[in-house]
């Protein structure tokens, strides 16, 4: 298998022999994957069942909440498995599953922040065209883009590694991931690595650079403004700032893992810098917005003391 061109499986070499430790380790990932699971749900049942947050913001956290369940179940039913499994081998083709779903996940998740970046920069420097420029029908072509076109880049990475002959099945991480299959290729990838580039550029780096514009002319507006308006500015973007920050450290990490032999220095540092991306923003996204936002928190606690209300008057 070692040395067959196309192997019919891959072995995730970053999973450690931790004796009956492996048991606690699947209950509390286990119990991790259910916080996630509970606490976007939360978030999507809400924004769904109320009116009042029918609104292109909320439309867009809600989607967020989506791409979170999405990333996740890419990971988590696999992880959760090889926990408990005495070999890591995964088939050729779920593999490849992984590798478009989880990093489908991080483009989507990515274009999602940079739409709604948008969305916070015409609200506060253009509000009085905030209804013409944001309407129902733009918000649709926006949620659209953000969906369609990182699954087609995505899409051509994975069928272009899919292609390649490779010299071995080893892949140093504990879920499968497209550069470690890439450096296993017999053959020039020259094409991979130039798509890869253009996919990471648009994918990631222009929605980063786009943010980071929206921000930096939101502030410029801010300087001369009254304390109120900054206030509501900041209670407004917060959330999305803590999102953006959050999920720019945990792909930084992700792209200088794929490019440096982390793992031969220090494994357990690589496994868990390697698994920011996938664990701590579908957590945290629902967490903050959530918490920060007067509108979700409401409607929250309502929901839960209505549920306990009702249960209390059932004989």
């Amino acid at each position: 298998m070692e040395n067959s061109s196309y192997a019919l499986y891959f072995n995730l070499t970053m999973f450690v022999n931790i004796g009956n430790y492996r048991y606690l380790t699947f209950v509390l990932c286990f119990l991790l994957y259910t916080v996630i699971i509970s606490a976007n749900l939360i978030i999507i049942v809400v924004i769904s069942r109320e009116k009042t947050l029918h609104e292109p913001m909320y439309i867009f956290i809600l989607c967020l909440s989506i791409n979170s369940l999405y990333g996740s179940a890419g990971f988590f039913v696999r992880f959760l498995r090889d926990l408990l499994s005495d070999t890591h081998l995964i088939s050729r083709p779920a593999c490849f599953t992984q590798i478009y779903v989880i990093y489908s996940y991080a483009s989507y998740e990515l274009t999602i922040l940079g739409i709604m970046a948008y969305d916070r920069y015409v609200a506060v420097c253009q509000p009085l065209h905030y209804h013409n420029k944001i309407t129902p029908k733009v918000v649709s072509k926006l949620i659209a883009f953000a969906w369609i076109y990182p699954g087609f880049s995505v899409s051509a990475c994975v069928y272009l590694a899919s292609r390649l002959p490779l010299c071995g099945n080893k892949i140093p991480k504990v879920f499968c991931s497209n550069w470690p299959v890439v450096k296993l290729s017999c053959v020039t990838t020259v094409i991979n690595n130039l798509v890869g580039m253009f996919v990471t550029v648009s994918t990631v780096f222009l929605p980063l650079g786009f943010v980071l514009y929206t921000y930096a002319r939101i502030f410029h507006l801010c300087r001369n403004r009254s304390p109120e308006f900054k206030a509501k500015v900041i209670q407004s973007c917060l959330p999305h700032i803590i999102t953006f920050v959050n999920y720019s450290i945990t792909v930084f990490c992700d792209i200088a893992l794929s490019r440096i032999d982390l793992e031969k220095i220090n494994p357990f540092l690589a496994v868990t810098l390697s698994l920011e991306f996938v664990v701590i923003p579908p957590i945290l996204n629902p967490l903050v917005y959530g918490l920060k936002l007067p509108e979700i928190r409401k409607l929250m606690f309502r929901m839960l003391s209505c549920s306990k209300h009702d249960k209390q008057t059932k004989p």
